[in-house]
């Protein structure tokens, strides 16, 4: 009996010690008595550093998993879960996390907390990520439709001023016809824009920094000294298989966006930042290897009422803007099996490129 209660122990501590998510073991009064090595990789803290210590010195989610609540669960012995907590790391960065709290009631002197936290930062991200194509997809096929509607009586509008013209006789009534022929061709352009190229990418082994440094420059010659833009480079990036043309035109439009932003405040800065990711998914894909190019701005943020359809056609914060630039640029990143992201707060907007760094034509 006593081998098979030894046993049974020896199992149930490589269980916890193999689990993927972080568990913590307190006693009734709240302080530490067990963590796995998923909770140690959490916390960046070893077991034998926290022993002893309380509940709130690690887990502080003032929103959700409070002293209160711990002790409210020992007392009424009701288990709890709270979802997409934001839980605050030793690094300073934040995970999203579910926390669920089980009271242990085999006596009052064992009487105790179980704490599991399971990190769902990267669900999270898969799901956004899986909705952004979705609604690029969307965006495409509402285009689609709505460009063969209007480019065929534009045709017929413009091909009827130019028959007019030729029927008038008096050269000053000529300009009311231009006017309409002028017209039909800014709307058959808008339309073209919004549908992107017609022609597959132009694949070609490319060093992403020098884009970055030639779209930098264009950006710095059109707002002159407005604003600074600092570099962050990763020299370790490989070359990428991309269509230097469509890159270039999707990071110009994301760091003119920035540039517009920032507007005429006296600091203004951006900064350019590459990363390289590893074994990375986008959308429902996993790559060995993915590079990230970060494009940050300490403008005024983006309005939090545009954030979710930020990538629609037509959607902008900007006075000046049409809403097609963030349409073009995510649309020419997606044709190279990317996905451009975006978070923003004020004082802090970043968007994310993210491109797979592997060859496509010998992936196939």
């Amino acid at each position: 009996m006593k081998d098979t209660i030894n046993i049974a122990e020896a199992s149930r501590q490589r269980i916890l010690e193999n689990l993927s998510s972080a568990v913590l073991l307190f006693d009734r009064s709240l302080r530490l008595q067990y963590m796995n090595p998923a909770a140690e990789m959490l916390f960046e803290v070893s077991f034998r550093h926290m022993l002893g210590h309380t509940a709130e010195a690690l887990i502080q989610c003032p929103e959700g998993v409070t002293r209160e609540s711990l002790e409210q669960a020992l007392t009424t012995g009701h288990h709890f879960t709270e979802r997409e907590l934001s839980l605050p790391l030793p690094d300073g960065k934040r995970a999203t996390v579910d926390c669920t709290v089980i009271p242990l009631t085999d006596g009052d002197s064992d009487r105790g907390l179980l704490i599991e936290i399971q990190q769902i930062d990267r669900q999270l991200r898969i799901s956004r990520e899986e909705q952004l194509l979705s609604q690029h997809q969307a965006a495409q096929e509402l285009i689609r439709g709505l460009a063969h509607e209007i480019k065929n009586p534009l045709g017929g509008l413009r091909g009827a001023a130019q028959l007019l013209e030729q029927e008038l006789g008096d050269p000053a009534l000529c300009e009311y016809t231009q006017i309409i022929i002028n017209e039909a061709d800014r709307l058959k352009n808008l339309v073209n824009q919004m549908l992107g190229p017609d022609r597959l990418p132009n694949l070609r082994e490319v060093n992403i920094h020098t884009l970055l440094e030639r779209v930098r420059n264009l950006v710095l010659a059109e707002s002159g000294e407005r604003i600074e833009i600092i570099r962050d480079y990763d020299p370790s990036i490989p070359d990428l298989y991309v269509d230097s043309d469509r890159i270039i035109q999707a990071l110009l439009n994301i760091l003119r966006n920035a540039a517009r932003e920032i507007g005429e405040e006296p600091n203004g800065r951006i900064v350019l930042q590459t990363r390289i990711l590893r074994q990375f998914t986008i959308g429902n894909r996993r790559h060995r290897l993915v590079a990230q190019i970060g494009i940050e701005d300490n403008g005024r943020g983006i309005p939090e009422t545009i954030r979710e359809k930020l990538f629609y056609p037509m959607v902008t914060a900007s006075e000046d803007g049409v809403g097609l630039g963030l349409t073009i640029a995510q649309s020419l990143i997606n044709q190279h099996g990317g996905l451009v992201e975006c978070t923003s707060e004020p004082g802090k907007t970043l968007f994310s490129v993210l491109l797979p760094v592997e060859n496509p034509n010998a992936a196939n």
